[in-house]
């Protein structure tokens, strides 16, 4: 088995080097030299208020130092990659925070062997030079239903804590009242989590092996071993495993949890999941425990405590009243600790309505006397795009996906369905409007997307009149907003090769008379053939096509193809043919 690769520099460095990586992005923290310690840089707004410290082995960052800050933890003491601080480190912060004017100190540590150990002994070392200091133990940990003696493991539920202490330090309570009160909060706080995968040291193997398709339930954050292990379920599921459990009155480390009951939900990345595999999870669970009658207050959604780079979440739940609640908003610099809304998730709606619709055409337009010839447009270019759905697809074969004549045919479909439904709007500005809706909702792909946005251009043109020059400047709006937002231009092998060139003919619409239109509309039915059959020899520079090389292009391009079989079905209808 291989060891994983990681984006390091060196194993035995990697946690100074990411302590510097942390310090240099952020300006309120500083490094205390010779230790992995990282404190506040601002310790001198500490005087005379408690001072908290918190740590821990390294590899679930953003624990504990980007909890550092106003209002959270004063300073973090960090350890090898899942392995306890040295007591000498943790003294040294303690003994550094006292003589900035703390006037008391407060441990707060997860419950691990290694913690509990290296931290009393720098207490109690702390204590024989006149240390005001104490510690707080979180064990918030859900997993096992008959703890042993080493009882609950801290978990994530630990940032809660330095967010409450944090607040009470900040508001000026003394020592004695802060670990009153957060050794009450612990006792209504609850974590369990679910892995997917191992994680693995910086240069070690995988602490252990799961195989493909499986999922293990109640792991600690250094990997060690959970309770149960089962096929990987869907996230609705998985987080409903991991509720009951917490919840179950016969498991001796659950969380007491009753409908009416009000919490703050974080949803913890171990590691590997995705931002929106995280967002999935906070949906169910709030859903989940929305269905208890539990109301959830607040949800912390991200990466807060995790395992190197384990695929994994957890969930963990505090019990707030109105006092604990206030204390979680309470206002902190910590980098780490998310933006939140001071809203009740479940109280507040989750949707708003959209603006309505404008109303269609047939609400607004009786049909007027250009309707029958509309559709007899309409109709025809239909029919042309179907008969040619094949013709297209194949020539789209060589430069994308081969669907060109499918999408062609989706809105020919589309509209001759409108067209038996609807009334057609004697105003063009109007048809074209609802046209490129049509196209909008039906066609698909990015030529759908052209269109559209030739129709939604062109349409303001067309609304006041219909004569020649409200045309020419609708066609050349419409061929603007293409280029502008397609990117493309003429020669760059698109169906702008074929539109242009007529688009530019049919310019002259604006000053020739009534009866020199339908030579104007024949000449630029024969700029688009020769624009479209030009592309045989074009480098393709926009689109799809572009990522094909040149010498496999000999076909014309299949948009300017069909581009000029549109404009040809619009001549052969108005002529009659």
């Amino acid at each position: 088995m291989e060891v994983r690769r990681k984006l390091l520099n060196s194993v035995d460095k990697c946690v100074d080097e990411a302590l510097e990586g942390l310090v240099m992005s952020n300006g309120g923290l500083v490094l205390l030299r010779g230790h992995r310690v990282v404190l506040r840089a601002d310790l001198k707004s500490i005087k005379g208020k408690v001072a908290l410290l918190s740590g821990g082995g390294s590899g679930h960052e953003p624990a504990h130092a980007g909890y550092i800050g106003m209002g959270m933890l004063s300073g973090a003491v960090a350890g090898a990659v899942f392995a306890s601080p040295p007591p000498g480190s943790v003294l040294a912060a303690i003994l550094t925070l006292w003589k900035e004017g703390a006037s008391g100190v407060l441990l707060i540590v997860k419950n691990y062997t290694g913690d509990r150990l290296n931290f009393g002994i720098a207490l109690e070392q702390a204590r024989s030079q006149g240390v005001q200091v104490e510690m707080v133990i979180v064990a918030d940990d859900c997993a096992f239903a008959q703890p042993s003696k080493a009882g609950r493991r801290g978990l994530c539920g630990t940032v809660f804590i330095h967010k409450l202490a944090g607040a009470l330090a900040e508001n000026g309570w003394p020592l004695n009242e802060i670990v009153a009160q957060v050794n009450k909060a612990t006792k209504n706080i609850g974590t369990l989590g679910v892995s997917l995968s191992p994680c693995s040291v910086p240069g070690c193997l995988p602490s252990f092996q799961l195989p493909p398709g499986e999922m293990e339930l109640g792991l600690g954050i250094h990997g060690e071993p959970g309770i149960k292990r089962s096929k990987v379920a869907s996230a609705d599921e998985v987080v409903k495993t991991i509720i009951n459990h917490m919840t179950d009155s016969s498991n001796k480390s659950h969380l007491s949890l009753k409908s009416g009951d009000e919490v703050v939900l974080c949803v913890n990345n171990l590691g590997a999941l995705s931002c929106l595999e995280i967002a999935v999870v906070s949906k169910a669970a709030v859903h989940c425990l929305e269905e208890r009658g539990v109301l959830v207050v607040r949800v912390m959604s991200g990466s807060f405590m995790t395992s190197l780079e384990m695929a994994g979440m957890s969930l963990s739940l505090m019990k707030v009243d109105e006092e604990i609640l206030r204390l979680f908003d309470a206002k902190t610099t910590a980098p780490a600790w998310p933006n939140l809304s001071p809203t009740s998730v479940s109280e507040r709606s989750l949707f708003m309505e959209p603006a309505e619709k404008p109303a269609a055409a047939s609400d607004k337009y009786d049909e007027g006397s250009l309707s029958s010839v509309i559709r007899l447009v309409l109709e025809s270019v239909c029919k042309i795009l179907l008969q040619r759905q094949e013709e297209l697809n194949a020539l789209d074969r060589a430069a994308g996906d081969g669907d060109c004549g499918n999408t062609h045919a989706l809105v020919a479909n589309a509209i001759q369905e409108w067209l038996q439904t609807s009334r057609i709007s004697g105003n063009l500005g109007q048809l074209l409007a609802d046209l490129a809706l049509l196209v909008q909702e039906r066609m698909g792909g990015s030529s759908g997307a052209l269109y559209c946005l030739f129709l939604s251009a062109a349409a303001p043109h067309l609304k006041q009149s219909a004569d020649g020059a409200a045309w020419a400047k609708a066609l050349h709006a419409g061929t603007e907003a293409m280029k502008r937002y397609g990117g493309a231009e003429p020669g760059d092998r698109t169906m702008l090769d074929a539109l242009c060139p007529a688009v530019e003919e049919l310019m002259k619409l604006s000053t020739a008379p009534p009866d020199g239109h339908m030579a104007i509309l024949q000449a630029a039915v024969e700029k688009a053939d020769l624009g479209a059959e030009s592309t045989r020899s074009l480098t393709a520079k926009a689109g799809r096509a572009s990522y094909i090389a040149s010498e496999h292009l000999t076909q014309p391009d299949p948009g300017a193809v069909a581009v000029a079989a549109i404009l040809k079905a619009v001549l052969h209808s108005l002529k009659g043919d």
